[in-house]
């Protein structure tokens, strides 16, 4: 699929968000390397802390089937599911991405519309990133 399909998705996929407290909707479409692709959407919980970001939740779900190679995410937000911002993802689901994804080539696709996007590697958002890497012994 190209950027524009993907981004189409995305928006499609605000639908899906369970956002009731901050009515602030987040889809995300994400491309693994096999050309699978998995969707999340943010899911909010009245105690806050278990709420789960919609890059976690497409991220969660392709590792949970074993997928755990990327290429690029898409994200798109807004309040009461519409688009009107950019919007990054936060800063752990940044790493989440680092765990599983190659800094120098994983793109992260932030969309207003299907012609009105941004595109970002990894390490352009998350300089200095640790992850698995930094684990290693050598």
């Amino acid at each position: 699929m190209n950027n524009k399909e993907l981004i189409r998705m995305a928006i499609d996929g605000l639908e899906y968000s369970y956002a009731p407290y901050s009515n602030f909707n987040v889809s995300a479409v994400l491309v693994a390397k096999n050309g699978s692709i998995y969707t999340g959407c943010n899911i909010e919980n009245a105690a806050y802390t278990p709420s789960n970001c919609a890059e976690r939740t497409a991220f969660f779900k392709a590792v949970s089937e074993g997928v755990k190679d990327f290429e690029k995410i898409v994200i798109v937000a807004g309040k009461d599911r519409k688009v009107e911002n950019f919007t990054a993802p936060c800063g752990v689901c940044r790493q989440v991405m680092m765990e599983f994804c190659n800094p120098k080539t994983f793109k992260i696709i932030l969309a207003k519309s299907e012609d009105e996007y941004k595109e970002y590697t990894l390490e352009e958002i998350l300089p200095f990133g640790f992850g698995p890497g930094d684990l290693n012994e050598d």
